[in-house]
């Protein structure tokens, strides 16, 4: 068993899935909190600070959508690693949780193992300082309306900021580090999900397309069967 240094909140509605993922986590070394419902998962989130929400989508009252728009809103824990669990596998719910700023969709049933797998991935990404994240010697970039300051996290436009998920933002770093190169789809997972976890295909378009409605559609072009490029 690991020692036990990282902090996962659970919430499902499902008291049977709550003790089952609970016991499995517990004994791989997590430190495990529970939450039964959206609202008490937000306050639960605000007080601990947990290292990743694991979250179930279809709840009353308010589901996993709502829950991660409202997390992603929140300065103190908008950074949280969140990675959805739900028994819908279609695409669309899959792109709805990426759009809600989830970092990772699993479908129920899953094996605790691949689960654990899923979650130490997560775990494993890194921050923009880190290595195979961007470097932060550029520190402060504009261009004409858009302005990024990485050391501060800041977007502005038109001199409003914007509050990006940490997700959106490596995204923009990584694509501003560079204007005019065309990115790969290959070296965005690298950089931006780490090459050690698997996504869905679309999870790029979908950053992408959140993206460009911030910031503007001219400022991302698509280079077909390639990847993308920043407009400086």
């Amino acid at each position: 068993m690991n020692s036990p240094t990282q902090t996962i909140l659970l919430v499902d509605d499902e008291q049977d899935i709550l003790e089952f993922l609970t016991y499995n986590l517990r004994q791989e070394g997590f430190f495990v909190h529970t939450a039964s419902n959206g609202r008490i998962a937000i306050e639960k989130a605000i007080q601990l600070q947990p290292d990743v929400i694991l979250l179930d989508v279809m709840m009353p009252e308010m589901d996993g959508i709502e829950v991660c728009e409202v997390i992603r809103r929140t300065p103190k824990i908008r950074d949280t690693r969140i990675a959805m669990l739900s028994a819908r596998s279609e695409s669309y719910s899959q792109i709805a949780g990426l759009e809600a700023g989830a970092d990772d969709y699993m479908v129920k049933p899953i094996r605790p193992k691949v689960l654990v797998s899923r979650i130490k991935a997560l775990l494993k990404r890194s921050d923009l300082s880190k290595p195979g994240e961007v470097a932060a010697d550029n520190t402060y970039r504009r261009f004409g309306n858009l302005s990024i300051d990485i050391g501060k996290h800041d977007v502005n436009v038109n001199g409003a900021q914007l509050s990006l998920p940490k997700k959106e933002f490596q995204l923009l770093a990584l694509l501003s580090s560079r204007p005019e190169k065309v990115f790969t789809r290959e070296e965005i997972y690298n950089h931006v999900w780490g090459d050690e976890v698997v996504v869905s295909d679309r999870t790029i378009d979908v950053y992408i397309r959140k993206l460009r409605e911030k910031i503007g559609q001219e400022r991302i072009t698509t280079i077909k069967s390639v990847g993308y490029r920043f407009e400086g």
